[in-house]
């Protein structure tokens, strides 16, 4: 791919995206496209933050010029001219730095590439919001992960030993201004991680720098686990626990048959989406997820409603 050109000094006023703007040149040769919507989220957060002091105008200006580039180079790519392929390829480039990272927590490997991962995951689920409102998990995940980098971070800088797996979340932190986070270089390949679901347990309470960790509150329900090969552990293994499968309404299949419903273009666009997180769900065999979406998809395709 062919460099873009270099952005001016970034104003005071835009110091809120520059870990996103970090993240897009740190993946123009790794995964264009994801640095391509980074950039556009960049822009957009921009444009609402200052868009009439000179200096914003110019900066933007120069934002934009590097958006335009990209999309002539990446003029071919559905996940460049169709929103829905290009919403499940960052939610699914998201999801696996998440779990890359999740899993290097849960085995007690703390370093500092598992906490830029957790970092990134948390920006670029920021970034899908260029496709509108973030679902619940997304949420879940975002306060989760830029949590988890925060404390780990703290943990380690302060030589004190990070807890572990998931851990409770007393309130949001601002690692926005970390420099430590935001500059460490990401893994080549994170590993793709197996799947599985996990109950989560009564976590004692423990800090790192005053940071509390309260009992009852959680990773994300879907967040899944896995066992680190190799570690000799024959105690307290996390085992995977059986997933449960949603039942299938029996009036959705007696529905197909009805010829009178008549959908519009937003609903075969719903649906499209609700198939593409089925896909993203299932390479991570998670079955339940891929089930809800896969019901929806047809309730909307066989009732017009969601």
């Amino acid at each position: 791919m062919a460099a873009l050109a270099p952005l001016p000094p970034l104003p005071p006023q835009f110091k809120s995206i520059q870990h996103h703007l970090r993240t897009a040149q740190e993946h123009d040769k790794r995964d264009p496209v994801v640095a391509y919507y980074c950039r556009l989220y960049a822009m957009q957060t921009g444009m609402k933050i200052d868009s009439k002091t000179p200096e914003c105008r110019k900066f933007l200006s120069k934002l934009m010029d590097q958006l335009e580039a990209l999309k002539k180079q990446l003029g071919d790519n559905e996940a460049i001219t169709q929103e829905i392929v290009g919403s499940a390829h960052l939610e699914n480039y998201a999801l696996k730095m998440f779990l890359y990272a999740d899993n290097e927590d849960r085995a007690g490997r703390f370093h500092k590439n598992m906490i830029k991962s957790f970092y990134t995951a948390s920006l670029l689920i920021d970034v899908i919001t260029v496709f509108g409102e973030l679902t619940d998990e997304n949420v879940k995940h975002r306060k989760y992960a830029r949590w988890k980098a925060t404390y780990i971070h703290n943990c380690l800088k302060n030589g004190e030993t990070p807890q572990a797996g998931p851990v409770g979340i007393e309130e949001d932190n601002d690692v926005e201004e970390n420099e430590d986070i935001g500059a460490t270089s990401l893994p080549t390949q994170p590993p793709q991680p197996s799947s599985s679901t996990y109950d989560p347990s009564s976590m004692p309470s423990s800090s790192c720098t005053g940071i509390q960790i309260p009992p009852g509150a959680h990773a994300p329900a879907n967040t899944p686990a896995e066992v680190p090969h190799g570690t000799g552990v024959t105690g307290n293994t996390i085992q995977p626990t059986p997933q449960t499968i949603p039942a299938i309404d029996p009036a959705l299949f007696s529905s197909i048959s009805q010829g009178d419903i008549r959908l519009t273009p937003e609903d075969f666009a719903r649906a499209q989406k609700y198939c593409k997180y089925a896909g993203s769900a299932l390479q991570y065999e998670d079955v339940s997820t891929a089930v809800q979406n896969l019901q929806k998809a047809l309730k909307l395709l066989t009732t017009g409603r969601e």
